[in-house]
């Protein structure tokens, strides 16, 4: 998937998943590219080490400009870096021919559109003096890991693209200087003929398609989801960011949103789930991800938790979710038939004799002399709780049965003991 507007000089491309039991390229111009970067590297090492990586995933969201590819690619220590490939652009003669040459041969244009990139397109481009596809020691890397040759990142960076690159050869087009819209623009321009007109396949009639359903292959088969979600595109680029735009706190956010959707699209394939986060909760889970103490104060501000509420809902969080959370944050009065079975539970799980002496306010119940609670969520279960400097933090997850999640918590010896909380029972 990409992200690009009419006209616009750069595209971002999501990051891939790994390519497990593939080639990078299976077109041959994807194989030219790969054949530029192979004869150049000097380090057949490294070589090895961007294809590991690359089919890792570990490559992020390329960003393709004229002249420019870049990527956040992650070493398998999670090290991020940034990685730049140069290719140099096309001079405004060298389009001119190109255009000319293209407009003269309508298969040409054609097969552009159709995302296809046919050997006498590029042979014809040669004759005309462009050299579309890059040749020996046209891919210039450059890395903050200091490397002054390709590298394993840069290397994985060139096969990510090698992907994109069989998927569409506008690609090596902008990398060359010029954006799908405007190359198609000045090809209608030369040629008379819309961009537009010629992209628009013939119609078919409304019973023939539905008619041809039942002859059509099925679909393909689900993807495999990433074991880890995708890294979001760098913010580091030449260009400053606008007033008011904190790019850290960007970067943060991106990264969140696609832990949260990796973890969305993991539960609607395993189960089917729809659950929507509330605001309150929804800040609970980014400062779950350790953005850092400038932005886990600003969570804590704009949550009204403060710091330490904050660091006890994260904590919650991290147990059980938004029912974790519940059970922090709710103090509800059970009744009638969920009041009897919480009490038929606590009265089955211990022996006569047995169970310790609780203390109950609402769905809380508190042991006597002991810094240890039971909290009943709304679902039946039992979220243990242990009192530390006055606070009662989350001790772990929950249990369908109060002795269970009694056993789990190991009170310090150092713990307060709470007075007379509630009414025994």
């Amino acid at each position: 998937m990409t992200r690009h507007d009419e006209g616009d000089m750069e595209r971002t491309f999501a990051a891939l998943p790994p390519a497990h039991g593939k080639g990078f390229a299976q077109t041959w111009w994807g194989q030219a590219w790969l054949t530029a970067l192979e004869g150049t590297a000097l380090d057949t090492a490294q070589l090895k080490t961007g294809r590991r990586l690359a089919r890792a995933g570990a490559v992020g969201a390329v960003s393709v400009r004229p002249g420019r590819l870049t990527a956040v690619v992650l070493d398998r220590d999670r090290t991020a870096h940034r990685a730049d490939v140069l290719l140099e652009e096309l001079s405004p003669e060298q389009w001119d021919r190109f255009l000319d040459m293209t407009v003269e041969r309508a298969g040409h244009v054609a097969a552009l559109l159709d995302r296809d990139m046919p050997p006498h397109l590029v042979e014809d481009a040669a004759d005309a003096g462009v050299e579309l596809l890059p040749g020996l020691g046209d891919l210039e890397p450059t890395c903050d890991c200091g490397a002054w040759d390709h590298c394993g990142h840069t290397t994985a960076l060139c096969y990510q693209v090698a992907r994109l690159l069989d998927q569409d050869p506008f690609v090596l087009l902008l990398m060359r200087g010029r954006a799908e819209s405007s190359l198609l623009n000045d090809l209608q321009t030369r040629g008379g003929t819309s961009a537009a007109e010629a992209s628009t396949p013939e119609g078919v009639d409304a019973a023939e398609a539905y008619a041809a359903g039942d002859i059509l292959p099925p679909l393909p088969p689900v993807p495999e989801l990433p074991v880890e979600p995708g890294v979001p595109p760098s913010l580091d680029t030449e260009t400053p960011p606008a007033s008011g735009i904190d790019p850290a706190a960007l970067e943060f956010l991106a990264a969140q949103t696609a832990a949260q959707a990796h973890s969305l699209l993991r539960g609607a394939l395993q189960a089917g789930s729809d659950v929507e986060l509330t605001w309150a909760q929804d800040t609970v889970r980014l400062a779950a991800g350790a953005p850092g103490p400038e932005m886990t104060d600003r969570l804590a501000a704009g949550s009204g938790r403060g710091r330490e509420g904050l660091a006890t809902a994260v904590h919650a969080w991290r147990h059980g979710g938004t029912e974790a959370l519940s059970a922090l944050d709710e103090e509800w009065q059970p009744r009638g038939e969920t009041l009897a079975r919480a009490r038929a539970a606590l009265d089955s799980a211990w022996d006569t004799g047995e169970r310790p002496e609780l203390r109950a306010r609402a769905n809380r119940w508190t042991v006597a002399g002991a810094p240890v609670q039971l909290r009943l969520g709304r679902d039946g279960r039992w979220w243990p709780y242990r009192k530390e400097r006055g606070r009662w933090q989350p001790a772990g997850g929950a249990a369908q049965d109060p002795a269970t999640a009694l056993a789990s918590v190991a009170a310090p010896a150092s713990a307060e003991l709470p007075a007379g909380e509630g009414d025994s029972l």
